[in-house]
């Protein structure tokens, strides 16, 4: 073994479990499979999905939905983010659901897709306080009618994107209740105008645990399906605790684990250096384990001198920089580490009596070089094995 990322299918089912329980069976789940499955392998991520009871997936580029195509992948494919005029031909040769926030892009869909004699389900895109795409809450119903006035389109769900849904600050749960108060206005709007709006669906990750009133029949869940949560129900005021009382807090396990192996150990002499710059000088005899594993693999830079990996159980710091396809792991004057020896970067799994931890996340690693669990396992590159336990 180099390095690989071990994904447990068995936890991310448990995961999928949890939200059901949570939302109910009524609504629908997508899958978001975008950034090759958050970095956990999009297409087995897909198939399990749809396995373990998913409606839908999610994408956020052509190329991506074709790959889920090419896969075998025949549910709906939901593209997020606003395609190129040019992609459309791929668009509609991939039956790619994607999300329509204005008229002059509808029309061209439809023109290119009637050519094509394809009805080609599309989803309409509400922007109802996240500032990036989507139509205005006011456009929604006249857009609506113009979608349903495409005989090659067929308007199969309505959405919005919500944009602090995992904060429980007061002012961030009052922005939530806005945006779903304009989003209903704007759905209102839509079937008084005679449309269907489809499936509407709005609720992300942070929504699912915070916002009951965000679910409507559908709800996309990302990066709480791969282990991790985006608010935490107990932060939450007094007032909004009090609503959510009904509900047990979700019980989710972080889905992958990041392990790697000891290709040398060497002794480094007191005074000396370790890695580029020379930013870390040793302060007494010491040996040096080499892992080889660096930001080449998506092991971050920042995390030199800030983090620790686990080798038999223990913690042993980083030594000097990472580097891009190896980086160093100080053993200390008397190492029980050997040649070989297994070494988990993140995701450790331990069974205590009572219950069961997570040592060493991608949200502690998030949190050690100030950023997301998200951009950790997102940027595990492709060059490292996915390997998949049940």
């Amino acid at each position: 073994m180099r390095t690989e990322a071990v994904i447990y299918l068995n936890r991310f089912k448990d995961n999928i479990n949890a939200v059901k329980a949570r939302i109910g069976k009524e609504r629908r789940i997508c899958v978001p499979v975008k950034a090759n499955g958050y970095g956990h392998g999009a297409l087995k991520i897909a198939k399990k999905s749809l396995e373990y009871g998913a409606y839908c997936l999610g994408v956020a580029t052509v190329k991506e939905g074709i790959e889920l195509r090419k896969g075998g992948i025949k549910a709906p494919v939901l593209l997020f983010s606003q395609p190129h005029p040019d992609e459309i031909p791929e668009i509609l040769e991939a039956r790619l659901s994607p999300f329509l926030s204005d008229i002059e892009f509808t029309s061209i869909l439809n023109s290119l897709a009637g050519k094509k004699k394809i009805k080609l389900p599309v989803h309409l895109k509400i922007d109802t306080g996240m500032g990036r795409i989507g139509c205005p809450v006011n456009e929604a119903a006249s857009l609506a009618k113009h979608i349903k006035k495409c005989a090659a389109l067929e308007l199969t769900g309505t959405a919005t994107h919500l944009a602090v849904s995992d904060s429980a600050d007061s002012n961030d749960i009052n922005y939530t209740a806005m945006q779903l108060k304009l989003f209903k206005k704007a759905i209102a709007a839509i079937k008084n105008a005679g449309v269907n709006p489809g499936i509407v669906h709005a609720a992300n990750s942070g929504a699912v645990i915070l916002h009951p009133e965000a679910w409507f029949d559908m709800v996309r869940p990302g990066i709480l399906l791969y282990g991790y949560k985006a608010a935490d129900e107990y932060e939450l005021p007094l007032a909004s605790l009090k609503k959510m009382s009904k509900f047990k807090a979700l019980q989710i396990e972080p889905v992958m684990e990041l392990k790697s192996t000891v290709t040398l150990i060497k002794k480094i002499k007191k005074g000396e250096t370790v890695s580029y710059g020379r930013t870390w000088t040793v302060a007494q005899d010491t040996f040096i384990a080499i892992i080889p594993t660096g930001y080449g693999d998506g092991f971050p830079r920042l995390a030199s001198g800030r983090w620790q990996v686990e080798i038999g159980g223990e913690l042993y710091p980083v030594a000097g920089r990472i580097c891009m396809d190896q980086c160093c792991i100080d053993i200390g004057p008397k190492p029980g580490v050997q040649r070989w020896d297994e070494v988990i970067i993140f995701g450790s799994r331990q069974q205590t009596a009572d219950e069961i931890i997570i040592r060493q996340s991608a949200a502690d690693l998030a949190k050690a070089v100030r950023t997301i669990p998200y951009e950790i396992t997102c940027n595990i590159n492709r060059r490292v094995p996915r390997v998949y336990k049940e």
